[in-house]
């Protein structure tokens, strides 16, 4: 076993919470008792992913408001809401709104781009703007301003008997500190250092196109690495900046001879897009992690941006069953959390 130098300072997990579309209400009740199980185990944080038109949460901010009165000392973030199916101004109301509702608990991560699939549901969500809207980082850009606090209308003052103000209500403080961007390209990266956000990191990167002369890099996590010293090198904070780390975590110590031989057989299934970039995008995947703790952890140290790093939010597999999670869950903060050097929060804290 590594004997690690530097602790894992911060665990969390992140999960896609699916259901089932005849019934969803048990898949989302499913996610909020993971949320409470992280909790009850020492996980620093817990994460849901961002589904729209398919059948994994749609909102997750809603659920998290849930899952904050569930919890009392778990951080509760978003893994990661594309920007391009919000209002800017709305959400910064309801990021705000659930973050003072957990006692300064949310962690909001951001994407920008055009939401998936937009031909086919650009009327339906922008019917009269489809062609104006912006997608680029402008729109980060306003919910950053929007969320620290600066004017968003030039009236301010009583009109009748209401009071109005000129920033967006309500203003919680400190949730600026804890807007993440979710970066796989060396742009991004840079863009969220120049900007003061935290980077969350997962298991798809960007394969940049090499330079003249230079032989194509298709190392996932040399790529990531660069990511990391990229961000943090554009980042006021610089090397003291936040960056979480998100790779697909599975560990077997009591999981049963089934659960196992699903896992590998899950793992193996996914492991040919991890070989060469995936369309036009060019994403590279990292293998998914399953085995022993022991066997992970000795992974984990080879890994070249995970030795950059002190946070991880490992990625639960997306098709599992609750039960399945929390085997997973057990063992990650039980065996591998100690074995990364990793201590767990007192849940009653």
């Amino acid at each position: 076993m590594p004997d690690p130098s530097t602790p894992l300072r911060s665990l969390g997990f992140l999960t896609i919470g699916l259901f089932d579309a005849a019934d969803p209400r048990p898949g989302h009740e499913s996610t909020l008792r993971v949320i409470e199980l992280g909790e009850q185990l020492g996980f620093d944080s817990a994460w849901v992913r961002h589904r729209h038109l398919q059948y994994g949460i749609s909102s997750p901010v809603a659920v998290l408001a849930a899952a904050s009165q569930r919890t009392r000392r778990i951080q509760l973030g978003t893994a990661v809401i594309p920007l391009g199916w919000e209002n800017p101004l709305r959400l910064a109301e309801d990021l705000a709104t659930v973050d003072l509702l957990s006692g300064g608990r949310l962690n909001p991560g951001l994407s920008v781009g055009p939401p998936m699939r937009y031909d086919e549901v650009r009327e339906a969500l922008y019917p009269d703007t489809a062609d104006l809207e912006d997608f680029t980082y402008g729109r980060v850009e306003r919910l950053l301003r929007m969320v620290r606090g600066e004017p968003v209308s030039p009236f301010q003052g009583t009109d009748g008997i209401e009071e109005f103000s000129d920033r967006v209500q309500p203003h919680s403080a400190g949730l600026a500190d804890r807007l993440w961007y979710g970066g796989a390209s060396l742009r991004s990266a840079q863009w969220a250092g120049e900007h003061r956000m935290n980077l969350l990191t997962s298991s798809v990167v960007k394969a940049e196109p090499p330079a003249a002369g230079q032989d194509e890099r298709l190392d996932f996590a040399e790529i990531q690495l660069s990511h990391v010293r990229r961000f943090r090198e554009h980042h006021p904070d610089g090397a003291a900046a936040r960056v979480s780390q998100g790779l697909v975590v599975v560990p077997t110590d009591s999981a049963s001879s089934e659960q196992r031989a699903r896992y590998e057989a899950y793992a193996a299934a996914r492991l040919p897009r991890t070989t060469a970039p995936q369309g036009p995008g060019r994403l590279l995947f990292a293998p998914d992690l399953v085995g022993t703790s022991e066997e992970i952890a000795e992974r984990l140290y080879t890994h070249a941006a995970f030795r950059e790093v002190d946070e991880v939010a490992f990625a639960l597999p997306f098709s599992f069953a609750h039960e399945d999670y929390v085997q997973i869950l057990t063992d990650i903060a039980t065996r591998l959390g100690p074995a990364l050097g990793w201590t767990p929060q007192d849940a009653s804290l």
